[in-house]
C-alpha cells in the first residue's frame, strides 16, 4: 500500500467486508466514528486510540513570523492546531520492527502484605 491514501470509502469498504454490515450501515458507522472524533477535538479534548496514537489540539500563542519573499516580520495571531502522536506500537510497526508483548509489572509480594521494601 505504499504511496496510496486510504479514504473514507476505503474504510467503509473494509468495514463492509470484515464486519458484515451492509454498505449503508458501514458508511454510517465510519461517519459516526469520524464525527465523534471531530466533536471531541473541537471541544479541546484529546482522542486516544490505544495501539494507534493520540490526536490532540494544541494552542499556539501570538508570535512573530517572517515573510520569506520580502523578509518582513509579520505578527501571527493565536490559533489552534491538530497534532498526532503515534503510539510506540505504531512507531515500531512503521519502522519494520516486531512489537514486544505488553506485560504488566510483576509484584514481588502478594497484595496486602507489608514487606521489606521500605528498609
Amino acid at each position: 500500500m505504499a504511496g496510496r491514501t486510504i479514504t473514507r470509502a476505503d474504510l467503509t469498504q473494509t468495514v463492509y467486508e470484515k464486519v458484515g454490515l451492509s454498505q449503508a450501515e458501514s458508511a454510517r458507522l465510519v461517519e459516526q466514528v469520524l464525527r465523534e472524533m471531530s466533536i471531541t477535538l473541537v471541544a479541546g479534548e484529546s482522542v486516544k486510540l490505544s495501539g494507534f496514537g493520540i490526536f490532540s489540539v494544541r494552542q499556539k500563542g501570538r508570535r512573530m513570523g517572517r515573510n520569506p519573499k520580502t523578509n518582513v516580520e509579520v505578527p501571527i495571531e493565536p490559533c489552534q492546531s491538530l497534532t498526532f502522536s503515534a503510539s510506540l506500537l505504531l512507531r515500531t510497526r512503521i519502522n519494520g520492527g516486531t512489537p514486544e508483548p505488553h506485560s504488566r509489572r510483576s509484584r514481588k509480594e502478594p497484595h496486602g502484605q507489608a514487606g521489606s521494601r521500605m528498609e
